[in-house]
């Protein structure tokens, strides 16, 4: 795979991630249509896009007092462990079986973008 392409993509996700428009999701789909990437890898390379992000978000937050440790630890315990048994279960499934449990979840997050009010 051309890094170069791979590199332009997660730059115009980031872009489009930081617009609201679910850079995760594009960054997916860039890779598994585009790129021809099987979709675990696909996912496994958009948490590795992921973590230097959210980290820097944290500590911003964490700066600016936005951040409730008390409530965000049971959150992360619990996101850690869900995605690591997520990632043992997606390992053993078929390509086809991960490419179409995407392609729900991307529709079903259209659906509520779609039909969910914004508020001000």
């Amino acid at each position: 795979m051309n890094l170069f392409l791979l590199y332009s993509a997660a730059f115009l996700t980031g872009i489009l991630a930081s617009l609201g428009l679910g850079g995760g999701m594009i960054l997916i789909l860039y890779m598994t249509i585009f790129a021809g990437m099987a979709q675990f890898e696909a996912q496994g390379i958009n948490l590795i896009f992921f973590i230097p992000i959210a980290l820097l978000s944290l500590i911003i937050h964490t700066k600016n007092k936005l951040v409730r440790w008390k409530q965000i630890i049971p959150a992360i315990l619990l996101g850690t462990i869900s995605a690591g048994l997520s990632a043992y279960l997606a390992s053993g499934m078929d390509n086809k079986i991960l490419t179409k449990l995407f392609a729900v979840l991307v529709f079903f997050a259209g659906i509520r973008e779609i039909f969910t009010k914004t508020r001000n």
